[in-house]
């Protein structure tokens, strides 16, 4: 059952005894029910003492009224670990994609409260080649709006023809937030990491390819990969049972 964490600053689910000692973060498009069969009441091994949450835009949580990266996401998750007490902090932080580039800030600038990290399909490393470029006929499009001779609602046409899924999804608010996280780094942050690492990835993930943890890998001397054939980007659903034992792995640490 969702309830609110920190006096309403997030929602979430509690499962397994509390306080808690593990922290799970969701991605994008996402929410918390995604970590039920890891940590939660459909978990193989059982719940574990765990809260999962709903970030800001997503699931019960309402979007931020400015335009977040991932340090401000870490920031309010931050004072939710330090505040409510449902959580026992230092904790361990399981990140999904869009959880794992907050899980990483979070560990990386608030130490004190994160023991260990596990990391599933997160883009916290650039991918390898060079970077895709917009389509052609975008970017006259988009030339042309900044020229002021076509309007937004043509320029609109194009971003939805032309852009992401996600971006395409994206409402509001939240299209500016996946504007500024589609563009940060995480070089410094994982230089800063200093905790144990886990990395549970898909070998066909297409969001955040194999070679993005393998560049973990080598920034993080903490760091250990696991590797799931075939199980794609949604690892949280496809191989809960891997995710879990990374948990438990630092929960026993």
């Amino acid at each position: 059952m969702l309830r609110a964490l920190a006096g309403g600053a997030l929602f979430g689910e509690v499962w397994g005894d509390t306080p808690a000692r593990v922290l799970a973060l969701h991605g994008w498009r996402r929410s918390h029910r995604d970590f039920d069969g890891v940590v939660g009441a459909s978990a193989t091994s059982g719940p574990a003492p765990a809260v999962a949450v709903d970030l800001p835009g997503f699931g019960a949580t309402p979007a931020p009224a400015e335009a977040w990266g991932s340090a401000d996401y870490a920031a309010l998750v931050a004072s939710v670990v330090e505040a409510d007490p449902a959580l026992a902090p230092p904790v361990v932080v399981v990140g999904h994609s869009l959880g794992g580039r907050i899980g990483l800030v979070l560990a990386a600038s608030r130490p004190d409260l994160v023991r260990g990290l596990v990391l599933s399909g997160a883009p916290v490393a650039p991918r390898p080649g060079p970077a895709a470029r917009p389509a052609p006929a975008f970017r006259l499009v988009r030339s042309l709006h900044r020229m002021g001779l076509v309007g937004e609602a043509t320029m609109e046409r194009a971003r939805q023809r032309h852009g992401s899924e996600d971006y395409r999804m994206a409402q509001g608010m939240m299209r500016q937030v996946l504007v500024r996280l589609v563009g940060e780094r995480y070089d410094q942050w994982l230089a800063a990491l200093r905790c144990p690492v886990e990395l549970v990835w898909g070998d066909d993930d297409r969001a955040a390819p194999l070679a993005v943890a393998q560049a973990v890998v080598s920034a993080v001397p903490t760091a250990r990969l696991t590797v799931c054939p075939g199980a794609g980007h949604l690892i949280p659903l496809t191989a809960a049972d891997t995710l879990r034992q990374a948990v438990d792995r630092l929960l026993d640490a």
